[in-house]
């Protein structure tokens, strides 16, 4: 299976996804004019790897920002993560924040508690 990298742009967030590590990051800033174009490329590749996943699989999101459009998707991801660690995969989930941003740490929580999935929150370190 091929790994999927998709540069992000300032509306849209980078996939970095590496199926030999096992690793799908998220990275940047998400408030596309239309969310599902520019997910779906990554919804695509993890229907497919799901299939033929990795012993353990490590999702980091590290999103400085996202629109109520993007956190459909996000909840949809969510949500096929963890009908794959319900079938016995091993997932972990990162959601990475700035230390002073309290609400993305929320999100992050909300997240967990609405799929009951276990996400790991993760702050980041100030640069």
């Amino acid at each position: 299976m091929e790994n999927l990298y998709i540069k992000g742009t300032i509306k849209s967030p980078t996939f970095d996804f590496n199926y030999e590590k096992g690793e799908l990051n998220i990275t940047g800033r998400s408030h596309p004019e239309d969310v599902n174009t520019v997910y779906k490329p990554a919804l695509r590749w993890l229907e497919k790897y799901i299939k033929n996943p990795k012993p353990i699989t490590t999702v980091n999101f590290i999103l400085e920002y996202y629109n109520t459009s993007s956190s459909k998707i996000i909840l949809e991801i969510f949500r096929e993560l963890k009908a794959f660690q319900d079938t016995g995969n091993n997932v972990i989930v990162n959601w990475h924040y700035a230390e002073a941003d309290e609400d993305l740490r929320d999100d992050g929580e909300m997240f967990s508690d609405m799929v009951k999935l276990p996400i790991e929150l993760v702050v980041l370190k100030e640069v």
